[in-house]
């Protein structure tokens, strides 16, 4: 019997030695799941939203003070996540690249958002452990056809005293 399990558990070892690794048409699908789920930890307002994040990872938001790393984001984010949801961002574009040892990952998404449409960007980084998010940038999508108005309302806004 004990010759059994060990020529089972060497045969198990020599398997996985051979073990395909990951295709990027593989990783793509672990990523968009990946991303799925960090917008929809949102939606939940469930805080492994930031454990998603790298420690040393950035969000840059929509404003433009609104540059944080990890800890200062979830510090600025904690009174949406004591909601019932702090945001929702449903993807319906997504595209992601990869390194070729597929342990870099970039991306960048049209998203439908309680903002209107949304573009964002990314950067991922998968470790031992998984994926985190190193970077990601959030802005307004702004028609291009409706850009002069949106310009001339922000020169207008930073304009008035006591603006930043």
């Amino acid at each position: 019997m004990k010759n059994f399990i060990l020529s089972a558990c060497l045969a198990l070892f020599a398997l996985s030695a051979f073990a395909a690794p990951a295709t990027p048409a593989d990783t793509r699908a672990q990523v968009n799941a990946f991303i799925d789920e960090w917008h929809d930890d949102a939606a939940h307002a469930r805080l492994a939203y930031f454990d998603k994040m790298a420690k040393d990872g950035i969000y840059i938001g929509t404003d433009k003070t609104e540059l944080w790393n990890r800890d200062e984001f979830k510090t600025w984010a904690r009174r949406f996540f004591e909601r019932k949801s702090a945001w929702a961002f449903k993807a319906t574009k997504r595209n992601v690249y990869m390194s070729e040892d597929q342990k870099f990952i970039w991306f960048d998404e049209l998203l439908d958002t309680q903002m209107g449409v949304c573009q964002a960007s990314g950067v991922i980084r998968k470790t031992d452990n998984g994926f985190e998010i190193q970077h990601y940038q959030l802005s307004i999508a702004v028609p291009n056809s409706v850009a002069d108005k949106v310009t001339k309302t922000i020169k207008d806004h930073e304009a008035r005293p006591g603006a930043k």
